[in-house]
């Protein structure tokens, strides 16, 4: 398992779903990856997303005006 980042910051919906489909489709299953980003939609988007495709929302944390997703990749 590994540990990624993305920086999905002053994108708006849909790309920091987009930015993040394409991450994910370079990654192994159980790598983590932690995506940042600026637009608050992201907080439903994302997970909505892992949801559909098998991924697992790990956490997620607001701190001043970002958004921090932490996800692991699904088989």
């Amino acid at each position: 398992m590994s540990v990624f980042t993305l920086n999905a910051r002053r994108l708006l919906c849909p790309l920091p779903v987009i930015r993040t489909q394409d991450k994910v489709k370079q990654l192994q299953a159980g790598d983590e990856l932690e995506v940042t980003c600026t637009d608050p939609g992201v907080m439903q988007d994302i997970p909505t997303w892992c949801r559909i495709n098998g991924h697992l929302v790990l956490e997620t944390t607001t701190d001043d005006y970002e958004y921090i997703i932490r996800l692991q990749v699904g088989s």
